[in-house]
């Protein structure tokens, strides 16, 4: 006769093998789900200014400020294991410091993200709010920003993004402390599916198996300006802060 303690054992070993396989046949399963995101991104408007970029900043040095649309329909990056999506526009372009030689890469820095999280993954403070949706009152606030219905609302699924004249949430710097006047820079959209067994996925723009890559999601190349003088209004060049209710104007 086995001990109770031995009996627990094997029942937990049986539950825990199972749950493994399971979990692996679900991780492995997505693969069969198709995929075909699409995105268009667009500069709207990029400005130069010297100053304090941040409250922190010890030092006055040069900085951008990258007004961008987008369109996105990422809905097909959903499925049964998507819990959600972090979604980033990265700018690329040659770093001042590279002039004097050709082998140093392009500079890249993020100037805007947001959470799109699936119908039932938990609420997060930076969770993007759909275009449609209407803006809660003051005193209802933080009960709808916590509901997912109000970020997606009847007749809407999660992975459609429309933002217009929208402000970055970071501002780009150098570590050269300059960056007017540079040029061949660019946007590009990316993305991390984060499922909730299994491996995390990063943005393709190449096809494998049903997953066709990224349609569209890089911009046209342009130019940083010349620094703005004393002009230059404090709302112009401000960025988005928090919850994503600094989004833009509805397309």
């Amino acid at each position: 006769m086995h001990s109770t303690f031995v009996r627990v054992q094997n029942v937990f070993g049986l539950f825990t093998s199972v749950a493994f396989a399971v979990a692996a046949a679900i991780a492995f399963s997505v693969i069969l789900s198709p995929q075909s995101p699409e995105a268009k991104l667009e500069l709207r408007n990029v400005q130069v200014v010297k100053g304090r970029p941040h409250y922190y900043s010890t030092k006055r040095e040069e900085y951008a400020n990258v007004r961008f649309d987008l369109d996105a329909d990422l809905s097909t990056l959903f499925n049964w294991n998507t819990k959600q999506i972090f979604l980033y526009i990265i700018a690329s372009y040659p770093s001042p410091s590279s002039e004097s030689s050709s082998t140093i890469p392009d500079s890249e820095a993020i100037i805007w993200d947001a959470i799109i999280p699936s119908l039932s993954a938990p609420w997060h403070q930076n969770t993007y709010i759909h275009p449609t949706s209407k803006p809660p009152t003051s005193q209802k606030k933080r009960t709808a920003l916590k509901s997912l219905s109000s970020a997606f609302p009847a007749g809407t699924q999660p992975g459609i993004v429309r933002l217009k004249d929208q402000k970055p949430k970071y501002q780009i710097t150098d570590i050269s402390g300059k960056i007017a006047e540079v040029g061949n820079a660019t946007l590009t959209l990316k993305w991390n599916v984060q499922p909730w067994v299994g491996a995390l996925v990063w943005s393709n723009r190449v096809k494998v198996g049903r997953w066709e890559g990224l349609k569209g999601g890089v911009s046209k190349t342009f130019g940083f300006p010349s620094v703005k003088g004393t002009e230059v209004k404090k709302e112009d060049v401000g960025t988005a802060v928090g919850g994503e209710r600094n989004r833009g104007s509805p397309a």
